[in-house]
């Protein structure tokens, strides 16, 4: 079929042609902004969920929404060695010159000025210009202090939002690479924001550990905080992804290929985006039937395995390579940790450092104490390939 009228969209945070069964995520997401911007008491969000599942689409959809409801959205990511201030600042500096002039605004741009000169960041000057004629706020979130500071950005970010009658939605993905100072900097944030009902709503994501983390950092997080969980697609809206944008372009797949490959991609979105581009282009006609579907499996692992699950295992030691190793031959389901060290030969508490490092890179988390699973769905399956091609 043609390849130019491919529906189909893998790739990391690419916008699905249907974007199935987040409906009650979205709609949950419009009344947080609603109240918030009318000075109600909502809590923040903070999507939650394995690689795949969709959180980053999630994200810039609700950056729509945010817009769309009259707010200024500032959308990040955090980043393994980049630190929040540095990723953040700038975001803040640009929203508040759309605010306009006035007093608050200004009395802003000196607060993050001032928060901006007592950090050492990695930033040219040039690259977040404050504008002639703006001093630092002395004396005001320049203690160093990261708590506290960045508590005194948020309080005077949200008031200069006040003034001008509008609102900031702050959007921030992979939440779960902060460190814990910044993680519990950004809940002060926003608990002192609640407080003073300012017009500033988080909108977050991050894999499994985020939620442990952020009771970690800060033991109100649970009440600062929603935590909607994305899992795989219901059967339902695993066809709707693959079956809606094949009949928008005159196309269609069969029942059987279409129970096959929701089979193997467990309806993880990420996988049926894959899979529904790869039977596309492998079909020579419409519907595309179920032995399109298996041809579909064969191309979309050779891509996975050289793309998507590569980049991932390519930035371990061979040390946590081991490890991982060790997990996929337990099988699928969470595995108890000292399982895992056992198959290494080595004791639970020299296997410690491996896994807390494999949890900071975002290859596993774990589901509850003493467990471990990765983050990547259908990871196992490629480690077990990669094992059968080394023997």
């Amino acid at each position: 079929m043609d390849a130019l009228h491919n529906p189909f969209s893998p790739g990391a945070g690419a916008p699905p042609p249907q974007l199935a069964g987040r409906n009650d995520i979205l709609q949950q997401a419009l009344m947080t902004l609603a109240r918030i911007k009318h000075k109600r008491s909502e809590k923040s969000m903070l999507l939650v969920g394995l690689r795949g599942t969709g959180k980053t689409v999630l994200l810039y959809e609700i950056s729509k929404l945010a817009e769309k409801e009259g707010y200024h959205a500032i959308m990040i990511e955090a980043h393994e060695k980049k630190s929040l201030a540095e990723i953040l600042l700038p975001e803040i500096r640009r929203v508040l010159f759309e605010l306009a002039s006035g007093e608050k605004t200004k009395y802003a741009l000196r607060v993050i000025k001032s928060f901006f000169q007592s950090l050492k960041l990695n930033i040219k000057i040039n690259d977040i210009d404050f504008g002639l004629g703006i001093d630092p706020q002395k004396g005001v979130a320049d203690s160093g202090n990261l708590e506290s500071d960045l508590a005194q950005v948020f309080i005077a970010l949200g008031e200069a939002a006040t003034e001008r009658h509008t609102a900031v939605a702050i959007i921030i993905d992979e939440l779960q690479y902060l460190s814990e100072e910044e993680l519990s900097s950004l809940i002060m944030s926003i608990h002192k924001i609640s407080q003073k009902s300012l017009p500033i709503v988080l909108i977050g994501a991050g894999l499994p550990q985020l939620v442990a983390k952020a009771g970690r950092a800060k033991s109100y997080a649970e009440r600062l905080f929603d935590y909607p969980e994305l899992g795989p697609l219901k059967k339902e809206d695993a066809k709707s992804a693959l079956q809606t944008p094949a009949k928008h372009e005159g196309a269609s797949f069969t029942q059987d290929a279409i129970d096959e490959i929701i089979r193997v991609t467990e309806g993880y979105p990420y996988f049926l985006q894959e899979w529904g581009y790869q039977a596309w282009n492998i079909a020579k006609k419409s519907p595309i039937d179920i032995h399109v579907a298996k041809l579909a499996t064969k191309a979309s692992i050779q891509r996975l395995d050289q793309g998507f699950f590569r980049v991932r295992f390519d930035r371990l030691t061979p040390r946590e390579k081991e490890y991982l190793y060790a997990l996929a031959e337990l099988g699928t389901t969470p595995q108890r940790s000292g399982d895992v060290a056992e198959i290494l030969g080595i004791d639970v508490k020299n296997a410690a450092p491996l896994r807390n490092n494999l949890i900071k890179k975002g290859m596993i988390y774990s589901p509850k104490h003493g467990d471990t699973a990765f983050t990547v769905p259908l990871f196992e399956g490629f480690l077990k390939r990669m094992m059968r091609d080394k023997s």
